[in-house]
Parts: structure tokens; sequence; C-alpha cells
């Protein structure tokens, strides 16, 4: 697939073009100079053709992180088949303009000059400044009034080879959340009557003398047939890894050794990370795609960009499916990082609690520092812990693995009948408490879901399933399947039945 590279100095609307491109907000764009600090990639289809689109950093002189993004930039360049030049028209020509550009021209690119904020035709008349530059590809836009874009895509499509054609743009799935798509196929799949979670009318299937009629697992899961979602052959080998903690703890020098180059800016200021970057890599035939979240700090700290950074990293765990906690372990933990932990427990993800700079922590504290994380995290009980260093690599290479076996973990699917016997055993343990005297009934268990595993306890009384029993089903289940790495989610539903007179009394499976 061919490149497109848009190269600039700051603000002058490079990210502002590549959300343009791509029809959606993703890169961050503020006017604050400089908040695009590493190379963002992504897919676009410009006039029916695909493209990857390369948004680099601010190309200026001065500090040290500047030259950083210059090389990062000029990198990209070299790799891209198409370079836009952005130049700023509500300013004259600059020498250092020209010298960039021409820098660019050298390297026998399509290149084209891209005169930004032409936002009327006032403006038109700056335009004419920048043909001392010495090309007739100029083009004269104001992206933020989608103003005279028209040519400049057609130029990039007339750059693109027919291979690169699509019939059409990709179909955008709506997730359901919770419980929805199964009380959807719960009321497609059965009689209205008999299951309505919005119908009080109807009544719990009658205890007369505690005796009911025996139903099979068989009969049960004939009628919850077609509840549970289905997953096409390799949905499960694509996988997305948010790479999350607070400012400074190693986050981007993991991401560039998980990739073995230096993909993600890394210096000594802290917060160099705004926008969540992202790369995909394939590993044992699996697709991973790793999400380099900004920096998160204490609220009062949160300044000007930030704030939009810290609702753009909120954004991308939210379609995330693996969440690497990175803590440091040469220093104290803070509340900051129970606090970052909390978005993995919101949004159920899956986890791996990754302890960098493991060669700075003293040696006699290693046991204390891995106690320390079990005692503050307890809400992810289930998250394996790798201690690290990123910097010299050291068992780095263990994190891909670890990867792929937590998401095989995040998408197992427990057969029906396997998971109501090991439910079954564990009430035999330890009974359904009561509620206001009344007893408990679980009639059913079924997954509905899995990434992560959830599942549906069909009972008399779901009220009654008290968050304790919960956790120590959980318990059970993790003793007899590999759940490491995952959350295991419980929803309680009632069976009810209608009001027709029943040939026969019915009586739970347990």
């Amino acid at each position: 697939m061919k490149k497109l590279a848009i190269i600039g100095r700051p603000n002058v609307g490079k990210s502002s073009l590549f959300n343009r491109l791509l029809k959606q907000r993703d890169a961050i764009t503020s006017e604050q100079a400089g908040t695009t600090r590493d190379v963002k990639k992504r897919i676009a289809v410009v006039v029916d053709k695909e493209v990857e689109i390369l948004d680099t950093g601010g190309l200026d002189e001065g500090c040290e992180l500047y030259d950083r993004i210059k090389e990062k930039s000029l990198k990209a360049a070299h790799q891209a088949d198409i370079i836009l030049f952005m130049v700023d028209g509500k300013s004259l020509p600059e020498e250092e303009d020209k010298k960039l550009f021409y820098e660019l021209e050298s390297m026998g690119k399509a290149i084209a000059l891209v005169v930004n904020k032409i936002d009327n035709d006032k403006m038109q008349e700056k335009l004419w400044e920048y043909y001392e530059f010495g090309t007739d590809r100029i083009f004269g836009i104001s992206v933020a009034h989608n103003r005279s874009i028209l040519p400049l895509l057609n130029w990039i499509a007339s750059e693109l080879p027919d291979s690169s054609i699509v019939s059409s743009e990709p179909e955008m799935i709506a997730v359901e959340d919770e419980m929805d798509g199964f009380d959807a196929a719960m009321r497609a799949s059965a009689d209205e009557d008999e299951f309505d979670d919005e119908d009080d009318d109807g009544y719990f299937i009658p205890e007369e003398d505690g005796e009911e009629e025996e139903t099979s697992i068989e009969e049960l899961e004939e009628v919850y047939r077609g509840i549970v979602k289905e997953y096409e052959p390799g949905d499960t080998d694509k996988m997305k890894v948010a790479i999350i903690g607070r400012v400074n703890v190693g986050k981007s020098s993991l991401l560039n050794a998980l990739l073995g180059e230096d993909r993600s800016v890394v210096s000594s200021v802290a917060g160099t990370t705004i926008d969540p970057i992202d790369e995909t890599v394939e590993y044992n035939e699996k697709q991973i795609t790793f999400i380099d979240t900004a920096g998160i700090r204490k609220r009062g700290k949160i300044l000007g960009i930030e704030k939009y950074a810290l609702m753009r990293t909120e954004e991308m765990l939210e379609t995330a499916d693996i969440a690497l906690l990175v803590l440091d372990a040469s220093q104290p933990f803070m509340d900051l990082d129970e606090k970052i932990a909390g978005f993995v427990d919101k949004n159920r993800l899956a986890c791996l609690i990754v302890l960098n700079k493991w060669d700075l922590a003293p040696k006699e504290d290693y046991d204390k520092i891995i106690a320390e994380v079990r005692d503050r995290f307890k809400f992810l009980s289930y998250a394996p812990i790798i201690t690290i260093s990123a910097q010299s690599h050291q068992r780095v290479h263990k994190i891909f693995e670890m990867i792929l076996k937590i998401n095989e973990n995040y998408s197992q699917r427990i057969p029906t009948g396997r998971l109501n016997e090991v439910i079954q055993a564990a009430m035999r343990k330890h009974i359904l408490p009561s509620i206001n005297g009344m007893n408990i009934r679980l009639y059913f268990a079924t997954q509905y879901d899995i990434r992560p595993p959830r599942i549906a306890l069909i009972m008399n009384k779901p009220q009654g399933l008290h968050f304790s029993y919960r956790r120590y089903l959980t318990n059970q289940l993790r003793e007899q399947f590999d759940f490491e790495g995952t959350p295991v989610l419980f929803k309680a539903k009632a069976k009810k039945v209608s009001k027709k007179p029943q040939p026969h009394k019915k009586r739970s499976m347990w």
C-alpha cells in the first residue's frame, strides 16, 4: 500500500488535514504548537483509493525534543511515496520553509506544497507569495472551512495506482452494550409471554411444596439457542493492546522495545506522548495493535492540551481488549496508579501488570514490591505480573507470549454442559443464601459472550445473587478453567412464565 506523509512546521494544520482525510476526529488538534509528537499512521480512502497516511510532528529548530521529532518526520518522508508539505498561509514564506521543502523535494518523491488557512477570497492573494518555492503543485486550502480541498484530493488520487481502488468503505459495526444482545436474542428466540423482563405481569416458576418437575440442560439449552453471540473464525486473532500508566513510567520505551525500533518519541520530559498512537504487528499469525496512550497526571496538574489527551486515552481504552498497566518498580506506588488501574476495571479489559525499571529496584525489595502490587490492586487479582526493563529490553520478549495467552483466555468459551456442571458442584458446596426467607433458585447458566467471558445465570430471584456469592462462583470457575488475565462477568436474569395454566408443575434443575 502506498504511503502519504504530511510534513510541516508546528501548528500549520497537519493533524486537522489528517483528520479531514480520515473523515473523523483522531489526532488531537489545538492552537498550541507541537501537539503531535509522534508519527501517527492510519489507512484512509481518498477518491475511492486506499492510502496509508502518516501524520508527523512539527519540524522546527530548538530544543532536543524537536530535533528528535524532526528526525522522525524526515524518516517518515523517506518511507512515504507521496509528501504533502504544509505551510501557514497567514504567514509570509520563510527561508526555513523553503529549506525544508527543497530537502524533501530532493528525495524524488511526488510532493505538493499545501498552503493552509486560505479561509476566503481575500486570503487567496497571499497564496501567490508561495509560488516563489518554484513548484507548480501548489494547493491553497482551508481545512477549518473545508475550502478548496477537492483539487488536493484529486491530485493525491492521481498519484495512487489503480490497484489501490476499493469497492466500498468498511462497514461500521455497532457493539451492543452489556446484556442488550442477550435480551434481544432471548425475546426473539422465546415466547414473549414466557420471557419478558420489562413486563411484571408474568409469574416466577411456581415452587409448590418444594416439588418441581425436572428440567434438563438439553431442554433449557434448546430454549436459549441463539442468544450466544457468534464470532467468525479469525475474529479473536486480532487484538488491541493499550499501554497505560502515569507519566514517565516508561510506556513509550516499552512500545519501542516491543516493536524493535524507535517508534515513539522517548524523552526525559514527562508527558511527551500526547496522541494515543498505535502500531500493528504480526506475531505467531496473530495481529496485535499496540496503543501507546498519553501519560496520566494528577488531575490538578492536567493542563491545556493534556485534558484532550486524557479524553482521547479514555476513548481508546473503550475500544481496547487488553491493557498493559505499566508501573514504575523503582519508586513507591501512588494513589494515581490505582486510579489509572480503575480504567481497566471500568472497561472490563483483560490485563497484564508490567513492573518496569525492575533493574533499578533494590533486590531485597523484590518480594515486598510484588506483595504491595497484589495488595493495592486487589480488583485486578486476575492479572498476571511481569517484571521488565524496557530500557535494557530485559524480559520484554516474554510479553508477546503472555498477551497471546491472555487473549486466548479472554476469548474462551465454556461448553454449556460443562459450565452447568461446575456451577452445580459449586452450589452443592455452598448453597445460595435465601432472601427474606424465600429460597433462591438458579435454573441454568450459559455463556453468552466472550472478550470478556460473560455468563448469564437464569434465576427465580436475580436480586438474590449477592456480590459475595458472585465472587465465590467466579473463583470456582477460575479453579476449573484458565481465565488468568481476564475478568469473568456474571449477569443474573429472571425466568418467567405466562399466566396460562401449566399442564405440569415445574422444578428447577438443581
